[in-house]
């Protein structure tokens, strides 16, 4: 069993995804992982391995703003 993941990372204004520019990226992580670990996986998909910042997760669904930059990191679990 996999997960097939989509990550979304882009801007922000006023703190709300602002889509002025978009980086995409589709992942297939094994299940079973923990919330830390395909967060980390997330954040490599995007270049961001090392970045520290607010991590949010509920359910199928985790969020990733990173402290001091304007850009937010989204990530769902494609059915």
């Amino acid at each position: 069993m996999t997960y097939q993941i989509e990550v979304t990372y882009t801007d922000t204004f006023g703190g709300e995804p602002n889509y002025c520019w978009v980086k995409r990226e589709t992942l297939t992580l094994p299940k079973g992982l923990s919330n830390r670990a395909i967060v980390r996986r997330i954040k490599a998909s995007m270049g961001l391995s090392g970045v520290r910042g607010r991590m949010y997760s509920c359910g199928d669904y985790w969020d990733f703003k990173p402290f001091g930059s304007c850009t937010v990191l989204m990530a769902n679990v494609v059915y």
